[in-house]
């Protein structure tokens, strides 16, 4: 009777390790095409955006989704023959859906950290930027980060901007956005305020009669890529092949030029 019960868990026994060798090579097949094979296959990526961040990615005033990362995503596909569809959602859980492959990529001036690229895979840099103090045209005190010693700013309570400024010794207005401030900076309610230079480029070119100017530029620049899941390689090198391409032809300084009359890409 001992004898017919080990022999019984003996035989339970190699029938859970077969299970569960046979579950472990199903999975392993099923995950031994690359993600862009996979997506060459389907003919369709997806792209996780934040879609109210304009001018790189926002909804025009037919509700239609553009902006610079929006095109530049659009031309990279078309030249990979496959078909982006862009997955909008907040900045805050951006990367955690990614990380939940939500969808496969982002595409959302993703700045190229080495924090994020011991996590992810990124692509090579498709747009730099730096930070910009903006004045009214007629203020001649501000010309640098230091005078703003006792300044009032305009920035977002959250922003790193903010803490710049602060640190600096400006005293801060809580504004909703950079329209705000440049609005309170015209009607001089508030001396200045730091942001994205491409922003202020953007601005610029919409509305290009407001009385306002830049009177300092970082010196760094800060490089923008699209951002992947680790374990991306081939899909990162088709990427950046599309881009090389689109920098070559003209194509990207096409795309910059219509948005920010300028190449970003230097």
């Amino acid at each position: 009777m001992k004898k017919t019960y080990i022999s019984f868990l003996t035989i339970l026994f190699v029938l859970v390790l077969s299970a569960c060798g046979a579950q472990k090579d199903e999975n392993t097949t099923g995950d031994t095409a690359s993600l862009y094979d996979q997506i060459k296959e389907k003919g369709e990526i997806t792209i996780g955006t934040e879609g109210t961040y304009a001018p790189f990615t926002f909804h025009d005033k037919s509700d239609k989704l553009t902006g610079f990362d929006i095109e530049i995503a659009e031309e990279v596909f078309k030249r990979l023959e496959i078909k982006p569809t862009f997955i909008e959602t907040k900045w805050d859980g951006m990367i955690a859906g990614l990380d939940a492959k939500r969808y496969d990529l982002v595409a959302n001036q993703v700045a190229i950290r080495p924090e994020r690229l011991e996590k992810y895979d990124m692509s090579e840099p498709y747009i730099v930027s730096k930070a910009v103090l903006v004045v009214h045209e007629e203020n001649n005190e501000i010309k640098s980060l230091e005078d703003l010693n006792g300044k009032k700013v305009g920035q977002s309570l959250d922003s790193n901007y903010r803490k710049i400024a602060e640190e600096h010794g400006a005293t801060n207005t809580v504004v909703v956005g950079f329209n705000q401030a440049i609005d309170l900076i015209v009607s001089k309610r508030i001396d200045g305020t730091i942001n994205d230079s491409l922003s202020y480029l953007d601005l610029k070119k919409q509305r290009p009669d407001l009385p306002i100017k830049t009177v300092y530029e970082e010196p760094d620049a800060t490089s923008n890529a699209f951002l992947f899941r680790k374990g991306s390689d081939e899909l990162v090198e088709a990427v950046n092949g599309a881009l090389a391409d689109m920098k070559e032809d003209g194509t990207y300084l096409k795309i910059s030029e219509k948005w920010f009359g300028t190449d970003v890409s230097k």
